[in-house]
């Protein structure tokens, strides 16, 4: 599924391809465009759960070229939806260029799309260089997992290929993307943390400068 949109319970209904989505007005849409990822996070549904045929983000038939999902989103009127939100099993910024050529292209036709990204904030060490400044103009936000306030079990929760520096990374990311995009946040789930972490996490949210979203914990 490369376009759709999000209803009911993740992993069962959760996800609708867009074709299937009815009047988008009002509702954010999904792009899922690659299933690489630095990490491996043990709460990530591709580890945990065998979705149900046609319910599935994972692209079984390879990555879409940025032809394949600009002839999608033509489909569509976007001038209807609240936000375009990159997102998906993978992380979004694996496939930086495309990413950015597919926005370059939408906001020609749509100049006031709101577009958002959800990251895991590793971009600067898949590429070896800051990418930040190549997200202005596109992002309009820029959400970032913290996952916890402690860099070893960020760690053990993300794996990260990247290893004990990964959590210091996506914060100097969510600093630097700061200058360049309008909106940054980090976020954690409620219930999965404990209150004492939220507030630990709140604080490190403060000391970066950006907000800090407690995202509602989902059975």
């Amino acid at each position: 599924m490369i376009l759709y949109t999000v209803t009911g319970k993740v992993g069962t209904e959760g996800y609708l391809d867009i074709a299937l989505s009815g009047d988008l007005t009002g509702k954010n849409v999904y792009v899922n465009m690659t299933n690489k990822c630095p990490c491996s996070c043990v709460f990530c549904l591709r580890q945990t759960k065998k979705l149900v045929e046609g319910n599935s983000l994972w692209l079984s038939e390879g990555e879409p070229s940025v032809e394949e999902v600009l002839a999608l989103f033509a489909k569509y009127d976007l001038n209807v939806i609240n936000e375009l939100v990159f997102c998906g099993f993978g992380e979004p910024l694996e496939r930086l260029d495309d990413v950015c050529l597919v926005i370059d292209a939408l906001k020609k036709q749509y100049p006031d799309l709101k577009v958002r990204l959800n990251t895991i904030g590793l971009a600067n060490l898949i590429y070896e260089r800051d990418i930040t400044p190549e997200l202005e103009g596109r992002f309009d936000t820029v959400s970032i997992s913290l996952n916890s306030p402690d860099p070893q079990e960020f760690l053990d929760i993300t794996r990260s290929r990247f290893g004990i520096g990964s959590q210091e990374a996506i914060k100097d990311f969510a600093v630097k993307a700061k200058a360049y995009v309008p909106h940054v946040v980090m976020t954690v789930v409620e219930k999965v943390m404990s209150e004492e972490k939220i507030e630990l996490c709140r604080k490190i949210t403060e000391d970066l400068g950006v907000e800090l979203r407690v995202r509602p914990f989902e059975e």
